[in-house]
């Protein structure tokens, strides 16, 4: 009997684990109006930006025809349901850490999805080909037409 019920709290201890496992992978964007509901400051001076404005620049561009490939850099999830390099572009699509209990705690939210935005991840478009400049991450953290005003700065920058 007592193995039986280790066995059946093991297996009960696996599952668990393998369903919180699961929604981790499954991240899916919600777009930059929700991320406004919190982070006015940094919505307001993005809405100003280049990278707002990405895919209609792509669309009304005269140097190049715009096709879906340009959607890759010049919209949020390679369509245009998230027109423009929005939020998520750079942190990740939002739906697991949106709540304000999530974002409250830094570690928490990087654990359900949050990218903290690095060279890295201006080097996915800004590769320096073709039309896609190169770009210094540290240079353009104030950059605001560019990427947006902080309301509460990151460290070290």
């Amino acid at each position: 009997m007592k193995k039986a019920t280790i066995l059946c709290v093991l297996g009960f201890a696996a599952m668990m684990l393998s369903a919180l496992s699961v929604p981790a992978q499954d991240h899916t964007y919600v777009g930059a109006a929700k991320c406004k509901m919190c982070h006015k400051v940094e919505y307001t001076s993005w809405e100003q930006t280049v990278h707002a404005k990405a895919t209609e620049a792509a669309k009304n561009s005269t140097e190049r025809t715009f096709d879906s490939s340009c959607l890759k850099c010049h919209a949020t999830d390679s369509s245009e349901e998230y027109p423009g390099v929005q939020c998520e572009a750079c942190h990740g699509p939002g739906s697991h850490y949106l709540k304000m209990s999530i974002m409250k705690d830094k570690e928490t939210a990087i654990a359900n999805g949050l990218v903290i935005p690095d060279q890295q991840t201006c080097n996915g478009c800004h590769t320096g080909e073709d039309h896609a400049k190169k770009v210094d991450f540290t240079k353009e953290l104030h950059n605001k037409k560019a990427i947006h005003e902080f309301k509460n700065p990151p460290a070290g920058y």
